[in-house]
C-alpha cells in the first residue's frame, strides 16, 4: 500500500513589478512556476529547468537569480522584478531599446533572461568592459547565434545608464 503526499501550500506576500501579490503557494512550486502559470506573468521563460540557460532570470531584491531554482516559498517578503518590470510599450528601459537597436533580439527566447542579467550588470557597474560583460552574462544560453549584437546591445545601453 502506498502513500499519497499531501501537498501544503503557503501564504506568501511578495512585490513583483510593483505590485503586491498574497497569494497561496504549493511548498513544491518554483517562483518561476507561479509567475508564469499561477500569475501568468510569462516573460521568464523555462527552458533547461535546473539553473544553466538563464532563460528564467529575474531579479530579486536587485539580484539576478534563475527563479527555476527558487521555491515560491522563498519569495515570501521579497521584491521581484521581471522582464515584464522594465519599461513599457509607450517607452522601453534603454537595454530593451538597445536589443533591439543592435538587433540582438533573434528568436526572442532568451531575450527576457539576457536582459535582465544585463540589468543586474548595468545597476551595479554603469561602464563594463567587454569581458565583464560576457561575465555577466555567461549564465545566459542563446541557442540562436553568437552573442556579439547582445554584447554589443548591452555596452549601448551602458551609455544610455551613464547619462
Amino acid at each position: 500500500m502506498t502513500q499519497k503526499a499531501e501537498t501544503r501550500t503557503y501564504p506568501i506576500s511578495c512585490t513583483i513589478n510593483g505590485e503586491i501579490y498574497n497569494i497561496e503557494v504549493e511548498s513544491h512550486k518554483t517562483l518561476l512556476w507561479v509567475l508564469r502559470e499561477q500569475l501568468n506573468i510569462t516573460g521568464p521563460k523555462e527552458c533547461c529547468g535546473i539553473g544553466e540557460c538563464g532563460a528564467c532570470t529575474v531579479l530579486m531584491d536587485g539580484k539576478s537569480v534563475n527563479s527555476c531554482l527558487v521555491l515560491a516559498v522563498e519569495a515570501d517578503g521579497h521584491e521581484i522584478v521581471t522582464i515584464e518590470g522594465l519599461g513599457g510599450q509607450e517607452k522601453l528601459d534603454p537595454i530593451q531599446q538597445a536589443f533591439i537597436d543592435q538587433g540582438a533580439v533573434q528568436c526572442g527566447f532568451c531575450t527576457p533572461g539576457m536582459i535582465m542579467s544585463a540589468k543586474y550588470l548595468l545597476d551595479n557597474n554603469k561602464n563594463p568592459s567587454e569581458e565583464e560583460i560576457a561575465v555577466a552574462l555567461s549564465g545566459n544560453y542563446c541557442r540562436c547565434t553568437g552573442y556579439k549584437n547582445i554584447i554589443d546591445a548591452v555596452k549601448a545601453a551602458a551609455l544610455k545608464y551613464q547619462e
